[in-house]
């Protein structure tokens, strides 16, 4: 008998937050998995191409960054209209969303595309990387469809409170990319020695697993895809609703990247070896973070539904314990990384040098770990709440205001050290500011949320 779904209007606040966040852990470390086993298996032919992964690693998270920030802005509606017992117009809402990040879609990979070579040679790559660079951006950019229509598809699914079923499909499309990275990369049995173009290859056909699967059970199970001719009106006003927390959540996603591409330029003058090093860090962080970014997925589904529900009461709740859970799971990780950084080094590349780099990143970046898993569950409320600019506020500190400057001044201070040490103020300086946004929202939140 399928285990009833959680109802985050009235069970218990903490073990409905954990109940939906357990399963999205899964699927985050199988998202993430993703660029680990790249770097993994490239490693493995040599500290060039491994360098020039790191390089792709800003474009990535530009167009994963621009997935979730619209399946941030389609969650954002939905679980509102859940909460409010809408059923039609979730059910709009989705099929309008997915129509939205389709376009987006062949925007994207027609300009990523075309302006291949320029744009990294923007990000410091010398010639004779990018050729390298665009053997795997090539064909990863020719199949983003199946990695960005089910990203949004997905986040539909989780505002009606469903984190499982996405969490499986993942976690099947994860295991199916470290099966299919070596064959292709290195040319196991029958399967062409492709390299660079392997490791592309292989996350597509992984990710056509998600695509498959979510339409399916959107369409059969869900019955969240309308399939009626859309009339123009109503279509640009659920674009409108959408794109209100979409847009700046997009923007916010793309700071991300964006920062990472100039701090990308700024190790890139220190040498390759530290954009190896880099390289491999932010996917290492990656998987230590997958516990807090689970959370504020979790979060941001409770804090639409309740919002929709006027139950002001359970967003407080769900702050609270957040933080406690953030501080605990990211301690957690901190000492796994700080006890055992150099055998997680030895994982990806045997170059002493990259190792050498790669040490302090494992053992200071992660002690912020715990101040940037609250900011992104106060980040997750405002936008459920349709309150973006608070998120923006946050992110645009983070990354403009603290990170980047600081970043350049410690390059030429400290070196690698400097940059590495100005991530860590940025991650501790904006959790502090995102718990004092969301407790003054929180003493008004009918105003502000």
């Amino acid at each position: 008998m399928a285990r009833p779904r959680p109802n985050l209007i009235e069970d218990p606040v903490g073990p409905v937050l954990l109940r939906l966040a357990l399963p999205m852990i899964w699927s985050m470390l199988a998202v993430m998995t993703f660029n680990v086993v790249d770097s993994f298996y490239i490693g493995r032919l040599g500290p060039t191409p491994l360098a020039a992964i790191g390089f792709t690693f800003p474009v990535v998270f530009f167009v994963t960054g621009t997935a979730m920030g619209m399946g941030i802005g389609l969650s954002s509606v939905v679980s509102r209209a859940v909460g409010e017992g809408n059923h039609r117009r979730v059910s709009e809402l989705t099929t309008r969303g997915l129509m939205l990040a389709f376009l987006v879609v062949v925007a994207f990979a027609g300009l990523g595309i075309a302006g291949h070579d320029r744009l990294f040679a923007l990000l410091g790559a010398q010639p004779e990387m990018i050729a390298l660079i665009r053997s795997y951006m090539i064909p990863w950019l020719a199949g983003i469809g199946f990695l960005v229509i089910p990203m949004v598809g997905n986040s539909a699914i989780r505002a009606t409170g469903d984190s499982v079923t996405p969490s499986i499909v993942m976690m099947i499309s994860g295991g199916l990319n470290v099966v299919l990275d070596p064959l292709l990369i290195f040319g196991l049995g029958p399967f062409p020695r492709l390299e660079l173009r392997g490791a592309a290859i292989a996350t597509v056909l992984a990710y056509s697993v998600t695509f498959v699967a979510a339409f399916y059970v959107l369409i059969f199970r869900e019955k969240l895809i309308r399939f009626e001719r859309p009339r123009w009106q109503p279509l640009l006003e659920s674009w409108g609703r959408i794109l209100h927390v979409g847009l700046p959540a997009v923007g916010t996603n793309l700071l991300v990247p964006f920062a990472n591409g100039i701090l990308t330029r700024i190790l890139a003058e220190l040498g390759p070896v530290a954009v190896a090093a880099y390289g491999v860090g932010t996917r290492v962080e990656s998987l230590a973070m997958a516990g807090s970014y689970a959370m504020s997925t979790a979060v941001a589904a409770f804090a639409g539904q309740n919002i929709g529900a006027r139950r002001f009461d359970r967003i407080a709740a769900s702050m609270r314990f957040g933080l406690k859970y953030c501080l605990f799971v990211s301690l957690g990780a901190w000492l796994v990384l700080a006890l055992a950084a150099d055998p997680i080094a030895r994982m990806f590349t045997d170059d002493p040098e990259i190792i050498r780099i790669l040490r302090p990143y494992l053992w200071l970046v992660p002690l912020s770990h715990g101040a940037l898993g609250f900011m992104l569950l106060a980040a997750a409320t405002f936008n459920a709440a349709g309150r973006p600019a608070q998120s923006v506020v946050v992110f645009t500190t983070r990354l403009v205001v603290l990170t980047v400057p600081l970043a350049w001044a410690g390059s030429r201070w400290a070196g690698v050290a400097g940059v590495f040490s100005a991530i860590f103020i940025g991650n501790v300086g904006t959790g502090l500011l995102a718990h004092f946004l969301i407790h003054r929202a929180l003493r008004q939140p009918e105003r502000r949320l």
